[in-house]
């Protein structure tokens, strides 16, 4: 019979392997529709990668003190 360590091992890449292999075809099958629809629609591709580098949109203002809704919303 072999060592108690030898046969947690030999289990590990027993379950090891296919959980691998299966990982690594859904990685693939991700990275080839993500290259056909670059390939499809250059012109989203163009627009996400400007959209990563373009600045956030600035906070929004306050209301003033002499804005209209100003005393609905403070009295309540």
């Amino acid at each position: 019979m072999p060592p108690t360590w030898l046969t947690v091992l030999q289990f590990l890449f027993i379950l090891a392997v296919p959980i691998a292999a299966v990982a690594g075809g859904l990685v693939s099958l991700f990275a080839v529709g993500a290259l056909f629809d670059a390939l499809d629609h250059p012109e989203a591709l163009q627009q996400r990668i400007e959209a990563a580098f373009r600045r956030p949109p600035r906070a929004p203002r306050g209301i003033g003190k002499d804005h209209y809704y100003r005393p609905f919303w403070v009295g309540r």
